[in-house]
Order: structure tokens, then C-alpha cells, then sequence
């Protein structure tokens, strides 16, 4: 059931997501680039999901070292579908992640830990990557003019996201699920569900520190291949303007690529980020000089992307499907 559920909603979302764009508009720009443009197009993507995939199985630890890389790979474009076609902030495959690994003989409880970890590492990177970007976008741009205070309204949002992440490293250091618990308690609401798994709660807080204080290096190592991750962001901002005849240069794509994740993780409430995320990619490409058929063009050929990588997701998650013996019930306990 719950394979299907997620299948109806990632097909849903990605028929809206066509509808909105455009089957015909999808088409032109596809066909006015050509197979072989397409597939360069989508390899930065392919290098930021691989990267990715091995920045979370580092956190695995001892229990995924069984597991093949691929496995993990296709386990993480699963999870990614989920986050990319629902209201759920892009965290709602996250739990999808650890239940399908299960079949692979990670326990639930590493693999709950190690989507936690690598949530905070790739969020840490995030973080990272939008500063070096808001950073070139005022040395390119220049402070003054409207430009310039739209990239000092981002400095100041993005130093709120950072506080808040190392807020959230600092709870999970100190038991992250018990301290939920706990305030659930003392706002008079009793969950039966994690009242009666408070010894696996614990017990899950307890594997997120011994990762933090025993397993630093693969910390560090796992927000580096995060941030060579979304390095590849802007790479694909390169290829894509470079195939539409702009102008480029390596700085300028660094600063659009980080400024477009930072506009797209600003409307995580809209299931595909539907039209926010394309009208924040024309006026950011606006606001570097380019035309406004580039804007919509490279806005169109990121969807384009996009709808590829569902399609994988979805046929990831239908492979997979529900590890045997076990149900979303079961598999929590």
C-alpha cells in the first residue's frame, strides 16, 4: 500500500509538473538541443546523485559496509522522489530511505540513524554552498542596485538556515527523539506509538552520538562529497548556458547555481516548487544579464532534469518495493 500510495502521488506530481511547463514547451526546447546535448545536460546530475548517494552510505558505518553502492544509490533516488513530489520540506522520503534499506540487513535504527547524519551533512554543505554563492553574487553584481539587496536579504535568510543547522547538530548531540518526546510531555500530548518505543528512541539518540564523537572523519568526509554534490549544481548551470550560446563563466554559474538551490529550498511547501522555482530561475538569470528566452529556457531544461530523475525515482521505488516480511508497521518497530 504504501509503494502504490507514493507511486500515485510521484505520477501526480509529475503530470502537474508537465502540465504546468507544458508538453509542447518540454518538446521544443528538447528537440531544439538535440539526444546528445540532453545527455550532457543531465550528466552533472548523475555525478551530484552518485556523490551524494556515497556522502550518506560513509554514515552508514559498520552495517552498511555490506551493502553495495549501487543499492544504495537506487535506495536514495527513491527517497529523493518522495522529497521532490510532496509538501514535506524534503525530508519525507528520508524515513523511506531507512525502511527500504532494511532489506539490504541494515536495522532500522542505523538506518534512521544515518539519514539523521547525513540530513545534517548535506544541509551543513547547503549551507556552505549558498554563502560561496550569495559571496560571488555580491562580487559580481555589486552591493548597490536591486540586485545587491536581494542577494543581502539571501545573506541574512541563509545565516538564519545556518544557526538553525548547527542548532539541530547541537540537539541531536544531546538526544534529538527523546528530547521530542519529552517536550511532547510536557505540552500534555502522549503519542502510544513513541511512548511505546522510548527504549528505540533512546536507543537511536545513542547511535547518533557514538557517530559524532567516534566517527568524526567520516563527518567531515560525508559534508565534503555534499558540497562536491552541489558543485555539480553549478556545473550543470555551466554546461546548460554554455549549449544556449550565453556567456559563462565558472564564477558566475557557482553564484546562479547556489542562489537557484537557495530559491528552490524557499518554496520546499510547494509540491515540485511548481512555478515558484521557475520564475525565481528567470529573474535570478535576468539579474546576470541574460535574456529572458535564456531564463526560460534554462529554467525549462532544469525541469526537464527534474522529470528525469522522477521517472528513475518512481521506477526505483516500484523495483524495490516493500521489503519482504516486513510492512511500514513492522518495519518501525
Amino acid at each position: 500500500m504504501l509503494r502504490v500510495i507514493l507511486l500515485l502521488v510521484g505520477c501526480l506530481t509529475l503530470g502537474l509538473i508537465v502540465w504546468h511547463i507544458g508538453p509542447g514547451n518540454i518538446y521544443e526546447a528538447a528537440t531544439r538541443l538535440g539526444p546528445v546535448a540532453l545527455c550532457v545536460i543531465l550528466l552533472p546530475s548523475l555525478v551530484m546523485y552518485a556523490v551524494e548517494a556515497y556522502g550518506w552510505k560513509i554514515t552508514l558505518g559498520p552495517a552498511g559496509q555490506a551493502v553495495s553502492f549501487l543499492r544504495v544509490f537506487a535506495v536514495r533516488t527513491a527517497g529523493e522522489v518522495v522529497n521532490m513530489t510532496t509538501p514535506t520540506a524534503y525530508v519525507g522520503g528520508e524515513p523511506l530511505k531507512a525502511y527500504l534499506l532494511q532489506k539490504s540487513g541494515v536495522p532500522m535504527v542505523e538506518g534512521l540513524a544515518s539519514v539523521v547524519i547525513a540530513k545534517t551533512t548535506m544541509t551543513i554543505a547547503q549551507v556552505l554552498f549558498i554563502l560561496l554563492g550569495i559571496g560571488l553574487g555580491f562580487w559580481i553584481l555589486g552591493a548597490q542596485g536591486s540586485p545587491g539587496q536581494v542577494v543581502a536579504a539571501g545573506l541574512l535568510s541563509v545565516g538564519l538556515l545556518a544557526f538553525g543547522a548547527m542548532a539541530f547538530v547541537f540537539v541531536q548531540r544531546r538526544g534529538l527523539f527523546i528530547w521530542i518526546l519529552e517536550t511532547l510531555r510536557k505540552l500534555g500530548i502522549r503519542i502510544g506509538f513513541l511512548e511505546a518505543r522510548e527504549g528505540k528512541l533512546r536507543e537511536l539518540d545513542q547511535t547518533i552520538l557514538n557517530f559524532y564523537t567516534r566517527h568524526q572523519t567520516a563527518f567531515y568526509a560525508s559534508t565534503a562529497l555534499y558540497f562536491l554534490g552541489w558543485l555539480a549544481e553549478a556545473l550543470e548551470v555551466f554546461v546548460i548556458i554554455a549549449y544556449l550560446g550565453g556567456p559563462v563563466d565558472v564564477w558566475s554559474a557557482i553564484s546562479i547555481g547556489a542562489l537557484s538551490v537557495f530559491i528552490k529550498g524557499g518554496t520546499f511547501f510547494i509540491p515540485g516548487s511548481l512555478g515558484a522555482q521557475d520564475g525565481g530561475n528567470l529573474l535570478l538569470l535576468q539579474a546576470f544579464g541574460y535574456s529572458d528566452v535564456t531564463g526560460i529556457t534554462f529554467a525549462l531544461l532544469r525541469r526537464f532534469r527534474e522529470l528525469v530523475w522522477i521517472g528513475i525515482g518512481l521506477a526505483c521505488v516500484a523495483m524495490m518495493g516493500t521489503p519482504s516480511g516486513a510492512t511500514p508497521q513492522s518495519a518501525a518497530k
